[in-house]
């Protein structure tokens, strides 16, 4: 194994953690706006400095985080060194309509144009990303000390393109002897941070496996696995869901059926596993229903439109289609405010539009 300098390390710059952020997002329209404008003119570091003001007069943050930002874009993929062009699933990354949309995208970008060596005035073929997950396919798992390690790395001195364990083993070693990860605590997170926003990769007790290998390991219910529910936060927002059925009905019932059930389900209307922790605790991201309509809520055989009216899925069989229709289910609008219309336009969008069309 050749030698090298371990302070060459993986650098990923992040000014924003929040890939679908406003701030991000906004950052990113400005710089393909202005490489599309000055196309024709050479790089210099005249146009750096006016690519960064034109973003300080739009997101007002100090000219180094702008720097920063700007070179998060490059070493992530969205756009090339030297302001020379960017890349055409940018494009459709800024145009996306959905943040899940724009989480498939960030996977194929960083995947396919991401390096930790390039900057704004430098640019690399090495791409560092993909090495991890060619390590991943080799060892089947990387626990977190495994990936401080690999970020010591210098893969163009790799040609296989990956570590076996015995190699990781030896990394893993001297990122103790340097006390790597005291030292560059920040560079870890970010990377980190970007590992758990890529498709079918996921973090189990911080050990990063392949989401596939992951369900054999841990079992299909992989997401309950992932996230559990913190049991008092949870009692107190089911309460919160009850009092307002109280408030509104004189009684604990479903706020669809407006029936008095003995056992009712705290729905998420944005679900748990996707919510942050203030969203998976938030009453208004919660609607009070009985078992059957949470059901056909939670699989997202139906949704409710801003009025609090049930849109049905088309292949939901019509026999209960007719049921519900006839009994003339709704969500009762008085439980209808701002909040509660953001997480139901989410629901629409990405649980029950992400797997059927309108009937």
């Amino acid at each position: 194994m050749n030698e090298q300098n371990y302070e060459d390390y993986w650098s990923l710059t992040n000014a924003f953690t929040d890939y679908n952020g406003d701030k991000f997002l906004s950052t990113l329209k400005i710089c393909v706006e202005f490489i599309d404008e000055f196309k024709n003119e050479i790089y210099s570091p005249e146009k750096y400095t006016r690519l960064q003001l034109r973003i300080q007069e739009v997101i007002d943050i100090e000219l180094i985080s702008v720097r920063k930002a700007i070179n998060q874009l490059v070493k992530m993929g969205f756009i090339n060194s030297f302001l020379i062009s960017y890349q055409k699933e940018t494009i459709e990354y800024l145009n996306a309509r959905t943040n899940r949309k724009r989480e498939t995208l960030l996977s194929k970008i960083v995947y396919s144009y991401s390096s930790f060596n390039k900057s704004i005035n430098d640019d690399s073929k090495l791409h560092q990303l993909n090495f991890l997950i060619d390590t991943l396919v080799e060892v089947g798992k990387l626990t977190k000390e495994d990936i401080i390690a690999l970020m010591l790395v210098d893969i163009a001195n790799v040609e296989k393109g990956y570590l076996t364990r015995i190699e990781l083993n030896h990394y893993v070693i001297i990122a103790n002897q340097i006390n790597f990860i005291e030292r560059k605590y920040n560079q870890i997170g970010y990377l980190t941070n970007l590992l758990r926003k890529l498709d079918d990769i996921v973090f189990v007790s911080n050990e990063l496996y392949f989401t596939e290998d992951a369900k054999q390991i841990f079992g299909e219910n992989l997401e309950i696995t992932l996230r559990k529910r913190n049991p008092y936060l949870h009692l107190i927002y089911k309460n919160q869901l009850k009092e307002e059925s109280f408030s509104i009905f004189e009684g604990e019932k479903c706020m669809v059926e407006k029936l008095s059930y003995p056992t009712l389900i705290a729905s998420h209307i944005k679900p748990f596993i996707r919510s942050t922790e203030e969203e998976a605790y938030d009453p208004n991201n919660g609607i009070l229903l009985s078992r059957n309509i949470d059901s056909l809520f939670d699989l997202g055989y139906i949704t409710f439109s801003d009025e609090g009216e049930i849109i049905f899925a088309n292949h939901l069989k019509q026999d209960v289609k007719d049921y519900i229709q006839n009994s003339d289910y709704s969500l009762d609008n008085r439980f209808i405010n701002a909040k509660r219309i953001e997480y139901l336009e989410y629901h629409r969008n990405e649980v029950f539009e992400k797997r059927y069309k309108y009937a």
